[in-house]
């Protein structure tokens, strides 16, 4: 054929740098191992997790006594996500782009190319949004559905998430703020002390449209955050067992009605009115989906790390649901990973391939090209999974 991929290879560093960053969050606040070699499709890469500890007077004594025991827990994140995007050029098209022209074919093809890594990057993005607001650990807001920072000059909200973070013992260090964009039009619109100059120090969210830091927090817009369907529970309670602090799984009575999905936001009433928790799967999980289809004959759900703030007396505690609403995320870079390489081809008869890392995101695209009657076929593919192994580095702010 005409055209090799060493050919296009400085199109294709063009549109990494264009593309990688485009509409990302998440991408860049997370922390990112784009090398896991050890693991293919559907394999299991395992991490630990220490337990909370706890403290004991000392009582001095001829010898030491021994150490508490503890449980180190494993966490995972499965390389489940094999993806790509393809097309075809004919050889004739090919040598059109291979022959220097600088006409509308090369801006096709330097555009296809911009367009398959923006397809995947937004499913990556997407997918470390999910695992976000699934396995936070508690949640702060105003009101579902109406987006947050809406009064004119009043951060409460940022100040509200801080302190979930703060109260978790997150480091202070690796803070990001992932907002939608309507939050991130109410930051840039109503709340001035970032467009002012004299309060701000800097003329970027004025001129440039960008906030930087706030609370210590970088400030991230992701356009895959939007409104979280909420489950349909009313009426629903715990049981009457009571619950001491720090408790991560909590049952439920046989009453009420409806649903309770993975990422539900809630509060209980009396002791832990003022906490507002997000509901997992008891099973370990960074997606969507359904808890309990019918509250009405009990259910079981679990809360993120560091589990409940007061503990619940023994009796019944009726659950509020929060409504649907946009999450948007605040995060410590611990808290939610992100693991990618390029594919294995398996020496599967491609004409050419090629491992292109973006620079500005450190995320790993493999593009391959087929040779076939007359035409190539192309590939652009990646595999990766995502996973929130430390929820209390994790809250959200919903709207």
């Amino acid at each position: 054929m005409a055209n090799t991929i060493s050919a296009i290879l400085p199109i294709l560093q063009d549109a990494a740098t264009v593309v990688g960053r485009e509409q990302v969050g998440f991408i860049p606040a997370c922390y990112k191992n784009t090398s896991v070699a050890r693991a293919g499709l559907n394999q299991t890469v395992n991490y630990p997790v220490v337990p909370t500890m706890s403290s004991a007077s000392v009582t001095p004594a001829a010898t030491s006594s021994s150490g508490t025991d503890m449980t180190v827990a494993a966490g995972s994140i499965v390389m489940d996500n094999l993806k790509k995007v393809s097309w075809n050029f004919t050889g004739e098209q090919e040598v059109a782009l291979s022959n220097g022209d600088i006409g509308p074919f090369r801006d096709i093809y330097a555009q296809t190319l911009q367009q398959a890594m923006r397809k995947l990057c937004n499913e990556i993005e997407a997918a470390l949004w999910v695992a976000a607001y699934v396995n936070a650990s508690r949640a702060v807001g105003t009101t579902a559905g109406t987006a947050p920072f809406a009064t004119a000059n009043n951060l409460t909200e940022l100040a509200g998430l801080k302190r979930i973070l703060d109260d978790n013992g997150a480091p202070m260090g690796d803070r990001a703020f992932v907002a939608g964009s309507d939050a991130l039009v109410n930051l840039l619109g109503l709340q001035t002390g970032f467009t002012r100059v004299n309060e701000s120090g800097s003329s970027e969210a004025l001129r440039q449209g960008v906030i930087g830091r706030a609370f210590g927090f970088d400030v991230y817009n992701s356009t895959q955050i939007g409104a979280v369907t909420a489950g349909t529970a009313a009426s629903a309670t715990t049981n009457n067992a009571g619950y001491a602090v720090g408790a991560t799984t909590l049952t439920g009575a046989s009453a009420g009605t409806g649903t309770i999905l993975n990422g539900d936001i809630v509060s209980f009433a009396s002791e832990n009115a003022a906490y507002k928790y997000v509901l997992q799967n008891t099973t370990a999980t960074v997606t969507a989906g359904t808890i309990d289809a019918d509250v009405s004959d009990g259910w079981s759900a679990k809360l993120g790390r560091p589990g409940l703030r007061a503990a619940m007396s023994a009796a019944t505690k009726a659950m509020t649901m929060i409504a649907t609403s946009t999450r948007h995320i605040g995060l410590q870079r611990q808290g939610l990973h992100l693991v990618m390489r390029a594919p294995n081809d398996g020496n599967d008869g491609a004409a050419d391939v090629a491992t292109v890392t973006d620079p500005k995101s450190g995320l790993v695209f493999q593009l391959a090209r087929y040779a076939q009657y007359m035409q190539s076929s192309w590939e652009m593919r990646v595999l990766y999974g995502v996973a929130a192994p430390n929820s209390d580095l994790i809250a959200v702010l919903y709207g």
